[in-house]
């Protein structure tokens, strides 16, 4: 098992930036891919970001590339998402997903493809 905690929302003005962190413990041991996912009010849940376990490969929803960037530090079992130039469409819930994996190089990009999820963290982006 592995838990997950987000942290780092909050209100920020357009144009802004914010640094999501997801905190993993439990049976950390293990290879793990991880990604983030978002879910804004009355719209289903999308895919962000994803990030393979040795952080060398990594893709991003067309709506962030160029904005937001994934990494990770395998040392502290944390995930990161620094988001720049936010835009009022980025508000929403954000999630932090993991998912064991024997291969270090890969990632996922559905949310059906994680096992575990973390309880969310909201960023609010004021236009």
């Amino acid at each position: 098992q592995v838990q997950l905690v987000e942290s780092g929302g909050g209100l920020v003005q357009a144009g802004g930036s914010l640094r999501l962190s997801c905190a993993a413990s439990g049976r950390t041991r293990s290879g793990y891919a991880m990604g983030w996912f978002r879910q804004a009010p009355g719209k289903e849940r999308e895919f962000v970001a994803a990030i393979s376990f040795t952080g060398r490969n990594t893709y991003y929803a067309d709506s962030v590339k160029g904005r937001f960037t994934i990494s990770r530090d395998n040392a502290k079992n944390t995930l990161y998402l620094q988001m720049n130039s936010l835009k009022s469409e980025d508000t929403a819930v954000y999630y932090c997903a993991a998912e064991t994996t024997y291969y270090s190089n890969i990632y996922y990009l559905r949310d059906d493809e994680y096992t575990y999820w973390g309880q969310g963290t909201q960023v609010t982006v004021s236009s």
